[in-house]
């Protein structure tokens, strides 16, 4: 259950009860006014620091009085008036808050509910149950000495161990019989696809995209079916190496019933293993979309023209670096780290280096990497309201200066999002339009030519382009807008042009076309020749960010890194950055990479693919 902590709501015992309550409240005026009210009944100023209030004073400030009520005057330009109000405190003022936002549906409360959950509740364990969920009457029953609760907190492994030694008497037997058959069988179709290591009582939020999948395919191999078409995206992500195997297997067991199979995928086992092979390419965007070669394995991997076939085939491939990168000397260490499955384990991680953290699934890698160590760096490096998974103590946190996760998750929420604007290029772009003459004789400004504002978009698709069509009971449709023809400016603003063309054609250019028309322009294009060192020159200025895969928005997020002016003391975490990308786009990923190692910044990466192992420091 969810529960307010106060560590969240004082993230530092530094600061002021003035900055506290604006931390809280997200600066509304009369909570100071609460608070300066509540100072002069019990002793402190807004400029108190937390750090210099009594234990009193802070249980006051936290949890109120019963017998605590305020009396404060509130002013508008017209009127005054005096409020009277009960001091609960800042917990119980936010557990209201968050009781009143779900469910509601005045908007303003739900994104009170959901800042509440997010920065100031972390998870903690039901005081009636103690974790386990259930009534203390099912608790009761038990089998082979064991209570439900006990049986699902077990891994997938554990529990097919604990079922095939069961100790029952032969009457219960004689019942459970069937019921066993059929618990074995679907924890072995589990352990089949590499999930030994999940807990049957894991939340499925919290798998990652490659162990649902999988987790939907040892539902299949279940079932038994034939004449299936099963399509797979990318199910080895998040595998280690030692597990493809037994997925490859289940691919053949599939076959073996009479189905077939489509995999989309990248591993090199995987596509030794199939029996046909369709490479689309030869590169990506506008560069690709067709079919360079097909057929079995033995043709595919040896088609000259297939860029795939040549990194299968060691005829371009990721060199192992000559010379490791010895770092600048300092180390952040985290000290006895143990949640989840972490063993109290001391870890160093050297800095001026590129770090891979490794090993089978389940062994601990996020726990360590982004539980612990980017949650434990993150309150003071960067101010944020987060609580590290369970240690002693981090050691050199004032070796760096900022902490950056870059991680798969869209640029954007909107389609309105896109390269440009991700980029900060539109602004300098807009700038450049509203300096033509034909713009200032018509005294246009930067505002005309955006799609966000009501200057000069198209009114009817308000900037989009396109018309969504509500469908009852299917998906919406969108439509191209009539008006505009999808040029998402009116026409008056269209006529204004740069070297010929007007604001959405320069929005239509790829970012490699977009490179050499503004080249005079250092501002534009020297954001953009970064997108076009991180191999990104495909995409379109103004493409939708929704419509970018995982791999695309962590480029964009890393060229506009490498756009930034560096101090040389950032560290990096990214979360298996190959997942989407095939040998190439690997191999543009670990340029990119190690261009922000070279300035002197650390990267810790959380990799199976052994391409990015092997260059690690």
């Amino acid at each position: 259950m969810l529960t307010i902590d106060p560590s969240l709501i004082v993230p530092d015992d530094k600061m002021t009860v003035g900055e506290i309550g604006r931390h809280v409240v997200a600066g509304r005026h009369w909570f100071t006014e609460r608070l300066t009210a509540l100072g002069k009944s019990i002793g402190y100023s807004l400029d108190t620091k937390w750090c210099d209030l009594t234990e009193e004073q802070r249980e006051v400030l936290l949890y109120g009085r019963s017998d605590l009520t305020l009396t404060y005057t509130m002013e508008s330009e017209n009127s005054t008036w005096e409020i009277t109000r009960k001091w609960t405190g800042m917990v119980g003022w936010l557990e209201r808050m968050f009781e009143k936002g779900k469910g509601a549906e005045a908007s303003y409360r739900q994104w009170w509910s959901q800042r509440i959950a997010n920065e100031f509740s972390v998870s903690s364990e039901c005081e009636a149950c103690r974790g386990r969920k259930l009534k203390p009457e099912s608790l009761a029953v038990t089998v082979s000495g064991k209570s439900i609760d006990e049986v699902t907190a077990m891994t997938i492994e554990e529990a097919l161990d604990f079922f095939e030694h069961i100790k029952l008497t032969e009457r219960e037997m004689k019942i459970a019989e069937i019921v066993l058959k059929e618990i074995k069988a679907r924890l072995r179709f589990l352990m089949s696809v590499g999930l030994e290591y999940l807990n049957l009582d894991r939340e499925s939020r919290s798998l990652s995209g490659g162990e649902s999948q999988r987790i939907r395919l040892a539902t299949q191999i279940g079932s038994a079916l034939t004449g299936v078409l099963y399509c797979l995206d990318e199910p080895s992500i998040g595998l280690h190496p030692r597990d493809i195997n037994r997925l490859i297997q289940t691919f053949y067991d599939l076959r073996s019933l009479g189905n077939t199979v489509i995999v989309i995928e990248h591993d090199r086992d995987t596509i030794y293993a199939a029996d046909h092979i369709i490479d689309l390419g030869p590169l990506a965007g506008r560069h690709g979309g067709r079919v360079v070669a097909q057929g079995p394995p033995a043709d595919v991997l040896y088609d000259p023209k297939s860029l795939t076939a040549q990194y299968l085939a060691g005829d371009k491939q990721i060199p192992v670096p000559e010379v490791r990168r010895t770092g600048n000397g300092k180390s952040i260490i985290v000290h006895n780290a143990r949640v989840n499955n972490l063993q109290g384990i001391d870890v160093e991680f050297p800095l001026g280096k590129m770090i891979c953290v490794t090993g089978v699934s389940g062994a601990g890698k996020s726990s360590l990497v982004f539980e612990t160590l980017y949650k434990a760096l993150a309150r003071p490096v960067n101010g944020a309201s987060t609580k590290a998974g369970v240690h002693d103590s981090i050691e050199g946190v004032e070796n760096i200066d900022r902490l950056v996760l870059v991680d798969q998750s869209p640029i954007g929420r909107t389609p309105r999002s896109n390269p440009a604007t991700y980029t900060k290029t539109f602004g300098e772009i807009r700038d450049l339009f509203a300096k033509m003459p034909e713009a200032r004789a018509r005294g246009y400004g930067p505002g005309r030519f955006s799609f966000n504002t009501r200057d000069g978009r198209c009114e009817k698709c308000r900037g989009s382009g396109v018309l969504r069509v509500e469908m009852h009971f299917m998906s919406d449709v969108y439509m191209t807008c009539d008006v505009c023809n999808g040029k998402r400016f009116d026409r008056e603003t269209l006529e204004v042009t740069y070297k010929g063309k007007n604001i959405s054609q320069v929005l239509d250019l790829t970012i490699d076309e977009a490179y050499e028309f503004f080249a005079d322009n250092p501002k534009i294009s020297d954001k953009l020749g970064t997108l076009v060192q991180v191999g990104l020159g495909y995409l379109q200025l103004g493409q939708p960010a929704t419509t970018l895969s995982g791999g695309e928005a962590q480029r964009m997020k890393l060229a506009s890194e490498l756009s930034r002016r560096g101090t040389g003391n950032t560290l990096y975490l990214l979360d298996e950055p190959t997942t989407g990308l095939s040998a190439f786009d690997v191999h543009v990923l670990l340029r990119v990479v190690n261009r922000l190692v070279d300035a002197g910044n650390t990267v810790i990466i959380i990799e199976h693919n052994m391409e990015v192992v092997k260059t690690a420091d």
